[in-house]
């Protein structure tokens, strides 16, 4: 979790236990991907979970379906929101991946696609134990879907309202009135140990904001009319009028 390369060797491993593993160990796998992988819908993941909703053994099925979701919750994945209605249509007549399919989808859509269920924070350098903790609660519960969550205790999903929090970057004044500023948003670079100062995103674009931040994404004021108050641009943040900025400069 929140390690890139370990992820991707982790994957490798989930993908030997999917096609070598015993029933149990299969239907743990998927929910093991979304983990390692929250709303971060990598395509790789979602093409192996595609393949696996599709899958003979039942509750394999559901637990990948219901992986697709946590893959992209909050990201309005145009990609996976499609594979979600084919597996709508491939699944209409059977109520319980129905059901599924329709949680993934409104997992998808989270808070219209302004909440991210991420449990990771500030450059995703502190882990919330909280957020954790809540996926960990609904992904567990998963490992028995029949009785749990096709059963009577389908409130058990709502531990996952522990880990959601908004991924958009609003920025207020000193009297916590909302001011749009220019903000530069690109992928993060990985900047520690470098001397100087160096570029800490690549590939921006400049926006007003509030903006929306995907997976791996940072965003710096694009002037220096402001100050944050903060040395981490996500979420809620505060700057302060620069006193020594020039128009034009």
């Amino acid at each position: 979790m929140g390690e890139d390369i370990g992820s991707e060797m982790s994957f490798r491993s989930f993908g030997h236990l999917l096609r070598y593993g015993e029933p149990v160990i299969r239907r743990a796998v998927p929910l093991a991907m979304a983990l390692s992988s929250v709303s971060n819908p990598n395509i790789s993941m979602m093409e192996t979970l595609s393949k696996f909703s599709h899958d003979s053994d039942q509750e394999v099925a559901h637990n990948a379906i219901f992986a697709m979701g946590m893959l992209g919750a909050g990201t309005n994945n145009a990609r996976l929101a499609a594979m979600l209605r084919q597996l709508a249509v491939y699944h209409a007549k059977d109520p319980a991946n129905l059901f599924m399919v329709r949680l993934a989808q409104g997992l998808t859509h989270l808070g219209k696609g302004t909440l991210t269920l991420s449990p990771y924070h500030s450059d995703r350098a502190i882990m919330s134990p909280v957020a954790v903790g809540g996926l960990l609660a609904a992904l567990i519960s998963f490992l028995d879907v029949k009785n749990i969550v096709l059963g009577k205790s389908h409130y058990i999903l709502y531990y996952l309202v522990s880990a959601m929090q908004p991924r958009m970057l609003v920025t207020f004044d000193e009297e916590i009135h909302p001011l749009s500023v220019s903000v530069r948003v690109g992928q993060a670079v990985d900047v520690v140990g470098q001397a100087g100062k160096p570029k800490t995103i690549t590939g921006f674009q400049t926006h007003t904001t509030p903006v929306l931040l995907a997976h791996g994404e940072r965003a710096e004021l694009a002037t220096e009319e402001y100050i944050p108050l903060t040395p981490v641009m996500e979420g809620f943040v505060i700057v302060r009028k620069n006193p020594d900025y020039v128009s034009g400069s």
